[in-house]
């Protein structure tokens, strides 16, 4: 069994400990700097606890990391230049180089490096790239996704385009398959200390995604409309509900619910005894912070030329 580990005990680090304890793995120990948490979720799962990351290091083979953005790095890279397999909550790193060094580390120490874009895991969004791959919505033309709600006060480190823009983000990659051409951004900053609204145009070629974004809608919206040429596609992020509409009839789409970041550490735990890269890895974090980055001013720009999508 893969000893495991969990560096931050917060909104998403919690869950990350409870699908470890449940899994077929070893929870091995829990880490926060919060004293008092720590030693609850220590307690509560009977496993040691502190409060210093490096404390962890020689007692597992995997960890998840679940801190604010700007200590990704730092933390990750300790754990990678131990060998240690790293699963990296969303958005891979604050800046670029960061990230460039994060996958260096992780070749170099031949371990896995993945990113926690969870929704990349959300059964609603496979499904819907199933009937994308499968032509029924047609020649894809226009994806528009809304990620709007209050503002959630741990997040102190980021600006809304960083928190959620980078979720839809990867999922249009994910759905049209390749990376986008130029990039669009209307961003603006009205209460909080980073940008708190944004509106992000992606240029694909033949597709085209818009991505709205703002911290002011008074309650919680998630959801995707993917516009073919044979018809549309609505999805609910949070219910995983698909609904495809055509010129001939209306179809509830059968989505199998289950729970997107189990899915995800699964996926992660399968990589390292498989031996293989993690759905979302390290390059794909890359690409995916790059556009966010460029995105989080009011700005034109032509993405540069990739090969392929990581």
């Amino acid at each position: 069994m893969i000893r495991v580990g969990v560096v931050g005990l917060g909104a998403m680090g919690i869950h990350h400990a409870r699908l470890y304890s449940e899994l077929n793995c070893e929870l091995a120990g829990v880490v926060d700097v919060n004293p008092a948490l720590a030693r609850e979720i220590g307690e509560q799962y009977r496993v040691p606890y502190y409060t210093d990351y490096r404390a962890l290091i020689n007692r597992v083979e995997a960890v998840s990391i679940a801190v604010p953005t700007t200590l990704h790095h730092a933390i990750a890279m300790d754990f990678l230049r131990a060998g240690v397999h790293c699963l990296v909550e969303k958005p891979i790193a604050a800046r670029l180089d960061e990230a460039e060094e994060m996958i260096q580390a992780a070749e170099d120490n031949r371990v896995n490096l993945a990113i926690g874009h969870i929704e990349r895991f959300n059964p609603a969004v496979i499904r819907l790239k199933q009937l994308v791959d499968e032509g029924l919505l047609g020649k894809l033309l226009i994806i528009s996704t809304r990620r709007v709600g209050p503002f959630v006060n741990r997040i102190r480190d980021v600006g809304v385009v960083i928190d959620s823009a980078t979720h839809d983000i990867g999922v249009v990659r994910y759905l049209i398959g390749k990376e986008p051409i130029s990039v669009f951004s209307r961003v603006g900053k009205l209460k909080h200390a980073r940008e708190d609204y944004a509106l992000i145009m992606l240029d694909f070629g033949d597709t085209a995604a818009c991505i709205e974004v703002n911290w002011f809608t008074p309650h919680k919206i998630r959801t995707l409309v993917a516009t073919g040429s044979e018809g549309v596609a609505y999805l609910d992020y949070i219910e995983q509900k698909l609904t495809l509409y055509t010129s001939r009839e209306i179809i509830n789409v059968e989505v199998n619910r289950m729970e997107p970041l189990k899915l995800e550490i699964e996926d992660f735990l399968n990589s390292i005894l498989a031996r293989i890269r993690p759905t979302v890895n390290g390059k794909e974090g890359y690409a995916i912070l790059r556009i966010s980055l460029e995105s989080s001013y009011n700005n034109y720009y032509e993405v540069p030329v990739l090969e392929k999508m990581v």
